[in-house]
């Protein structure tokens, strides 16, 4: 399998990037990790006629606190984000993603901004950042702005990223004291993509009920699904192992999966109710 011919740049800064996007338009695609440009490229799903190597831009890796924040740099590799005591200690759900990724491989050379802009149904990282409330910061000529992670995935492989944009740097709000992070992935066994999986963040308040719940669902659709039947379930309850059971039991209410070579859209949905379970459990028993 060999790829159709296509130009190469690596800039060195930011505005050398961005300048080449301008100059070659939709004809180029930016080049993070590669792992899913260039099999794309090699079966000839995705033909740009020039690759812009964004993996020389200084300032675009590793994570820290911002603000209220957790900055995370859209270069950052998978591997880092799974082994960064930081990331492991404010938000123990983003590092589980992250080290459920792929293989070894994937893991060291994949990043998260690449992945994110990929925009694969099957992916984790989309799944736990929606749970999250992530936003991504995106750079033009004319300036920044930050998207939404429900508003950034749009549909099958598309974003919210302009044509002339290139998404700079992960940020997640830290949750308030209380408050615990989870992700579980049901995983394809050859490939390791998600058939379903289910992210969560729960805060208790301190009398033990939940004061907020956000759970999200990867398998069920295009974009991750937010459980919003089983966040109000849990809105203001005690977080018993029961009572999360029949706020799970809705997990997949207002979802439509379709049926595919992985998975009918009934096991789908069944699976969206064991994966929530699991990941809100998991997260209201990871007090930070």
């Amino acid at each position: 399998m060999f790829p159709a011919n296509f130009g190469y740049v690596a800039p060195r800064s930011l505005q050398e990037a961005l300048e080449l996007l301008d100059k070659h338009g939709e004809d180029a695609k930016l080049l993070a990790g590669g792992h899913s440009l260039i099999p794309a490229m090699k079966l000839r799903l995705a033909r740009p006629g020039c690759l812009i190597d964004l993996g020389r831009l200084p300032g675009l890796g590793g994570a820290r606190i911002e603000g209220d924040s957790l900055a995370i740099g859209a270069l950052t590799v998978h591997a880092d984000v799974a082994s960064s005591e930081l990331v492991r200690r404010r938000l123990p759900g983003l590092a589980e993603a992250a080290s459920l990724i792929g293989d070894v491989q994937v893991r060291n050379r994949g990043t998260i901004g690449g992945s994110v802009a990929h925009a694969d149904p099957a992916a984790d990282f989309p799944v736990i950042l929606t749970a999250l409330n992530a936003s991504f910061v995106l750079v033009s000529p004319s300036g920044s702005r930050a998207v939404s992670a429900e508003d950034f995935f749009v549909d099958f492989y598309t974003t919210a990223l302009a044509a002339n944009e290139v998404l700079t740097e992960i940020r997640v709000p830290l949750p308030s004291p209380g408050a615990g992070t989870s992700y579980a992935k049901l995983p394809h066994p050859a490939s390791g993509y998600v058939v379903v999986s289910a992210g969560a963040l729960v805060i208790r308040q301190p009398s033990g009920l939940c004061a907020s719940v956000r759970v999200a669902i990867g398998g069920l659709g295009s974009v991750p699904f937010r459980a919003r039947a089983t966040e109000a379930a849990l809105q203001g309850q005690q977080l018993a192992p029961e009572i999360i059971a029949a706020a799970a039991a809705k997990a997949a209410e207002g979802a439509d999966p379709d049926d595919d070579v992985y998975a009918g859209a009934d096991y789908k949905r069944h699976m969206a109710t064991v994966y929530a379970r699991k990941a809100i459990e998991a997260a209201a028993s990871n007090k930070r």
